[in-house]
């Protein structure tokens, strides 16, 4: 991460959920995905006019294009190509699906496309085609990262854990480094949309887990990092020695919900995080920029002393802060405490939490 952008000014990512269309019914989407394209979705000069508010962020603005499955919509090269052309970085998390074919990712790549993530939940056919809920989802996602190497486009792999895939794991691991993947995004669950049927890990798994996340990233030959899980970064100060200090508790950390990540909806609505679907705004009618920067949602979530609970006690709430979309889903309330962290600060009284 860019330790010297400015979270205040413009988010270190930008997410456009183009649609919320899919072909797959998988168990933890956040999206609640349908078959069919809403007829409410933001139309093609309305997505430009969001990316030229993109654009005014800053130069390269990174801006993931999500849904659903982006697959879904005609114009979506045609997307990629204006943000391209502007001067944003493109990128673009698609469903494993037999849409995503090597003709699409060669335009994609073609239009300006600069990366493009996959979502991988079990290390074979039979554990990710039960978490997907599509039978052939795997082989699909396999194929689609075969056609994104022959298309020259770097490759993100997403990973959601809970109690249904935690297990696997170190299987995903293994596939991560087959596929050549540059980057791997483990995403800690956040009960929202289908996600509320599923169960989570204990906190202490889950500091467990990010243990061997951190040990994973030191060992493999791509990069790793965690989505709705900030105290991943506690957990690699913690295994550093020295005082709080010299584990570089005085620097900012990395981003949260409406802290450095935006999120557009297919509909337009403006929210900190998909995972955190409480509107701020809605574009066309009010601007973008101006929302993330100034509304009282936004501002609010930038202020780590604001937080609280044991997260605002919390001496690494700078470089952590906790997951403000999982206290939202839990507690209705995204300044609370994260309930997936068992960390609990010196002399913290739980019982007035």
């Amino acid at each position: 991460m860019n330790r010297d952008l400015d979270t205040s000014r413009r988010p270190m990512v930008l997410i456009w959920e183009v649609t919320q269309a899919c072909e797959l019914a998988c168990e933890h989407c956040r999206a609640d995905a349908q078959s069919a394209r809403h007829p409410d979705e933001l139309t093609t000069e309305e997505g430009k006019a969001v990316l030229d508010s993109a654009r005014e962020f800053a130069d390269n603005q990174l801006v993931v294009l999500s849904g659903g499955d982006p697959c879904k919509r005609p114009d979506l090269t045609e997307l990629v190509r204006y943000g391209d052309e502007i001067g944003l970085s493109m990128s673009l998390t698609p469903s494993g699906t037999d849409e995503l074919t090597g003709d699409v990712l060669e335009d994609l790549s073609d239009a300006g496309l600069r990366r493009m993530a996959l979502s991988l939940d079990g290390g074979d056919a039979a554990a990710h085609d039960a978490f997907r809920g599509e039978a052939g989802s795997f082989d699909e996602t396999v194929r689609a990262a075969e056609h994104a190497k022959a298309a020259g486009l770097p490759l993100q792999i997403n990973t959601t854990v809970c109690a249904q895939t935690v297990d696997q794991l170190p299987a995903i691991r293994d596939r991560v480094r087959e596929f050549g993947a540059v980057l791997w995004s483990v995403f800690f669950l956040v009960p929202v949309g289908r996600g509320r049927l599923l169960d989570p890990i204990a906190p202490e798994r889950a500091d467990a887990v990010m243990e061997w996340l951190a040990e994973t990233a030191d060992e493999e030959p791509f990069g790793v990092k965690t989505t709705e899980a900030p105290h991943y970064r506690r957990v690699k100060l913690q295994r550093r020695e020295g005082d709080a200090e010299d584990r570089g508790l005085r620097r900012r950390g990395g981003i949260v919900a409406g802290d450095g990540f935006a999120f557009v909806s297919h509909t337009g609505e403006i929210y900190p995080s998909g995972f955190l679907p409480e509107a701020a705004g809605t574009v066309p009618a009010d601007d973008l920029v101006d929302v993330y920067r100034n509304s009282d949602l936004f501002t609010a979530l930038r202020d780590r002393d604001a937080l609280s609970g044991k997260c605002g006690a919390c001496e690494f709430r700078h470089v952590c802060g906790g997951s403000r979309s999982r206290a939202y889903a839990t507690t209705g309330d995204p300044l609370a405490s994260d309930p997936l962290c068992p960390h609990v600060p010196e002399g913290f009284d739980a019982a007035g939490d």
